[in-house]
């Protein structure tokens, strides 16, 4: 199943099964609370949403061997870890927001596969894990590059947790139609031009490996978002270096999932 969440033409939020046409099957309630059933009535969407308001949002840094070899970094021992705030989630087609409080062009793509948990666990065995997998859907892992390495002592959320910066859509695919999600293609193309493609192959730490390292001691709640890093060719790791500009167009894409489009706007005028 295809989940979307969406509003529909009275301004209403809803999930449905996608169509493929700007149309949904219905479901009946959250797909966080209950195995999601189609209703039989189709009906339009008015505008899409993230698939899911995540209970959190984890993410991995450096998972990737090209990525890191690219930065400059060895491969990890273990998962690099860090969060997003919730206030960062952005919608398909929605505006991926400048931080006036920038320094200088810094702010960078970054494609990934996001992991949807729906059933809780806690302490979960590597042999297990996909068996709490609601679905996957498409993030892009927006980042403040000053902010990232130099702005916060060391810590990655601030530069990685300004509004905006967490796109995710356009749907939420559902494990069942995703056996394998170490065998997908990842690629973001930048006003049209590809700049990053390779494999979730090429993960150092699989998915399994990474809900059972953060189940650990730690209940992974329905709704928990985890995004698996991303492959090589971010704006950083270029000579010269890309950053977003207003008037981009950045879309990222995982196989099987579909294409998640964000436009780039400058600066709010209130600053940081």
């Amino acid at each position: 199943m295809r989940i979307t969440r969406f509003v529909d033409n009275d301004g209403k939020m809803c999930y449905g099964n996608d169509l493929g046409d700007d149309t949904v099957d219905l479901i009946t309630g959250s797909p966080l609370i209950q195995a999601p059933e189609t209703k039989g009535q189709v009906v339009g969407i008015a505008g899409r949403l993230a698939p899911i308001e995540p209970a959190n949002i984890f993410c991995i840094g450096q998972n990737y061997r090209q990525h890191a070899l690219e930065m400059g970094s060895e491969l990890p021992p273990r998962p690099v870890v860090f969060m997003k705030p919730s206030s960062a989630l952005s919608h398909p087609g929605s505006a991926i927001r400048l931080p006036a409080c920038s320094n200088g062009p810094e702010v960078d793509y970054e494609c990934e596969l996001a992991v949807v948990i729906g059933k809780p666990g806690r302490d979960i065995s590597q042999d297990k894990a996909l068996e709490h997998v609601l679905g996957y859907t498409c993030a892009n892992d927006v980042s403040a590059r000053w902010w990232q390495k130099k702005g916060s002592g060391g810590q990655w959320i601030r530069g990685k947790g300004f509004d905006s910066f967490a796109p995710m859509g356009p749907v939420m695919v559902t494990a069942d139609e995703i056996p394998d999600p170490q065998a997908l293609t990842l690629t973001t193309t930048l006003n049209g031009q590809v700049m990053q493609q390779g494999s979730t192959a090429d993960m150092i730490f699989p998915v399994t490996e990474l809900i059972a390292f953060l189940s650990q001691d730690t209940t992974l709640l329905p709704g928990t978002v985890i995004l698996t890093g991303t492959p090589a060719g971010v704006g950083a790791g270029r000579d010269p270096q890309v950053f977003l500009k207003p008037g981009d167009e950045v879309t990222v894409e995982v196989e099987k999932i579909g294409k998640l489009t964000n436009h780039v706007v400058a600066a709010s005028t209130t600053g940081c």
